[in-house]
């Protein structure tokens, strides 16, 4: 053993310390404690205070070091190549924006078309080339899945089975280039890229400034009187005559100082009261001044950022469900559900979820303000309510206002009122006019429609087996049924729609309630389409399931009969709004005709699809259009003429497979 150097001894080698150098290697008992080896021999500083062996017996594993450039950063060769690797394909698949124009490549031949979303009708779309997976609704048809539809793009995915058995009914090949020209379905508007002028280019120092304020009164004033108001209630007749003031008031000082929730409400009325004219007022509205709906939107969704920053509030409120509306009268389908998203948010927040029991006192004026502004805000829900269900069977996409979540008491004296007639609005004074609003839809069918869908087509419904779709279906169907019955004799609708004749007592508010009822009734049982009884007839489970699935092709026939008896009454400029239900119920007949081509039923259905046709372009030709929707249109005429072209060769096929 050998002793610890003395202080004397380890001060005669401090001159020394300079020159040694770095210790290359700490004894074992050094490593081992983690603690820094002197390197001092033949024993260590540590090992001879402890009196221990200072040895050196451990494997060593050298580690290459990293080379390093002349700046002294590291050079790793795979990390440049991997970048670039990405970049290009940010490059080549994430930045590009496809336009409607453009020409399928032979990918995109193998890419999904519309005539899937029949088959279960809440779409649930991909993007392109994604496979069916767990972030897709598959679709179904008698008991046949025949592909997808991604909860991401809206495009549906037709798998390969999907298309050998479409090929194997009509004996053509699909001619996708007729049937898929955007990345839209075509139920969806393509927005044109000019309306986004004034966020590109926003050089006018006035970009923002509000339109005169007679126009917006005289507007305010016409949508007061008319039946809109209460098909609409965004707005409050006496609230928004408070927002006007301030707002221009607001507009004559330094708009930093103010409320951009104020500004942007007044753009977001000025937008939607271009949209559709009050059909009682038609002559009136000719002659106020024209607006520009979509600049007006447009500003309006340029000030969507700073209202977000703003305590919320009625106005903001009012804003993105004026645009959501704005968005889905005009057929934006993707922008709809961003805005009433935030409006559902903005609703949980201000409370307009709940039914609270507010009492008032009529002679307190403050009293009279804070329960006219509760009202409304339960008014502004309701209208929410009914749009998000409508949104979400067009796209698919879930439901934000839940049972759980949510207070569905009806409003007050709602179902005496509901069916009253508006009668002629301009012979009563202003103050005398009804505010009780009737939504779009009836909310009652509102509801049906969120239980439906969150018992068949959410992610838990589509995991339910045979029976329990069955019996969802069949509750569900006296739940729709106890509704109709419910309904006046002139309003009721009826189980099926035979007849062409104009329905001389038809109104637009009477249209939609029978197309919505339609709707439900597809929904509901098309979800029989994916029971697997369909693969088997033990125990007559199978011809319940097929009842049920033709009772959903019954009422896409009743859609298409009763919106030709009833074109007569249609309000021009709601094409985007009533595309829909003819679309979804075309495709569930053309489905049902591959189905079932040498059915005698099938001729006629044929001929049904010939005279949606026709229809059809009459309601197009009715439309407003610009450049950009004509060419919209032009993709929905060719939608529509490839179904009936394959429709047709189907039925050819069976006939002629069945004489020979």
């Amino acid at each position: 053993m050998y002793h610890s150097p003395t202080s004397v001894e380890r001060s005669e080698d401090d001159s020394q310390k300079a020159a040694r150098k770095r210790i290359a290697r700490a004894c074992d008992s050094c490593y081992k404690r983690k603690i820094k080896c002197d390197g001092a021999l033949p024993q260590c500083n540590w090992c001879s205070h402890h009196n221990i062996p200072c040895l050196f017996e451990r494997a060593i594993t050298r580690k290459r070091k990293a080379k390093h450039d002349a700046r002294g950063s590291r050079a790793t060769p795979g990390l440049a190549e991997r970048i670039e690797r990405i970049e290009k394909f940010l490059t080549d698949n994430l930045l590009k924006e496809p336009t409607p124009t453009a020409t399928p490549s032979s990918e995109d031949r193998e890419e999904p078309h519309p005539i899937n979303h029949l088959l279960d009708l809440p779409r649930a779309p991909p993007s392109i080339g994604q496979t069916s997976g767990s972030s897709s609704v598959p679709l179904h048809f008698a008991g046949r899945e025949l592909g997808s539809f991604s909860l991401f793009t809206g495009i549906p995915l037709l798998l390969p089975e999907g298309k050998q058995w479409v090929q194997s009914r009509t004996g053509q090949n699909i001619s996708v280039s007729k049937l898929v020209s955007s990345n839209k379905p075509p139920w969806e508007r393509q927005r044109a890229m000019s309306s986004n002028a004034l966020v590109t280019n926003p050089q006018a120092a006035n970009a923002l400034d509000l339109p005169d304020r007679g126009i917006v009164e005289s507007y305010f004033s016409l949508y007061c009187r008319s039946f809109m108001s209460r098909i609409f209630p965004v707005l409050d007749r006496v609230l928004f005559k408070e927002t006007i003031d301030v707002a221009y008031q607001q507009s004559r000082t330094k708009f930093s100082y103010g409320k951009a929730s104020l500004k942007a409400c007044i753009l977001a009325f000025t937008a939607f009261a271009s949209l559709v004219p009050p059909p009682e007022f038609e002559h009136e509205y000719r002659n106020l001044p024209t607006i520009d709906g979509e600049g007006y939107f447009t500003k309006a969704q340029c000030l969507v950022p700073q209202v977000l920053q703003e305590t919320c509030s009625m106005e903001g409120l009012q804003v993105v469900s004026m645009l959501a509306m704005f968005e889905l009268v005009t057929g934006n389908l993707q922008s709809a559900n961003y805005y009433g998203a935030l409006a559902a948010r903005m609703i949980f927040l201000l409370g307009g979820h709940t039914n609270p029991d507010t009492t008032r006192d009529p002679e307190s004026p403050q009293d009279e303000t804070f329960f006219r502004s509760q009202q409304h805000l339960r008014r502004i829900f309701w209208l929410c309510y009914t749009i998000e269900k409508d949104v979400s069977l067009r796209t698919g996409q879930p439901q934000q206002f839940s049972e759980e979540n949510c207070d569905l008491t009806l409003p007050p004296g709602y179902v005496d009122i509901l069916f009253t007639c508006p009668g002629d609005c301009r012979q009563l004074p202003p103050d005398d006019l009804p505010e009780d609003p009737v939504f779009p839809v009836d909310i009652r069918l509102s509801i049906i429609k969120s239980r439906a869908y969150s018992a068949l087509y959410s992610f838990r419904g589509l995991k339910k087996t045979d029976a329990e779709i069955l019996k969802e279906i069949r509750e569900l169907d006296d739940e729709l049924e106890e509704w109709r019955l419910s309904i006046p004799l002139a309003w009721r609708p009826t189980l099926s729609f035979s007849t062409e004749i104009p329905d001389p007592n038809a109104s637009m508010h009477s249209v939609i309630l029978r197309l919505n009822y339609h709707l439900c009734m597809t929904m509901i049982h098309q979800a029989s389409g994916r029971c697997k009884s369909w693969s088997t007839e033990q125990g007559g489970i199978m011809d319940g399931v097929s009842s049920s699935l033709a009772l959903s092709v019954e009422a896409s026939r009743s859609t298409l009969l009763y919106l030709q008896a009833s074109e007569h009454v249609l309000i021009d400029g709601i094409f985007w709004t009533l595309i829909f239900y003819p679309m979804s119920a075309l495709l569930a007949i053309f489905c049902n005709i591959l189905q079932n081509p040498s059915d005698p039923q099938a001729t006629k259905d044929l001929g049904l699809l010939k005279t949606a046709m026709s229809m059809m372009e009459r309601i197009f030709l009715r439309q407003p259009s610009s450049v950009n929707e004509i060419v919209h249109i032009k993709m929905v005429a060719d939608f529509v003429a490839e179904l009936y072209r394959l429709a047709s060769c189907a039925i050819e096929k069976a006939w002629g497979e069945r004489s020979g």
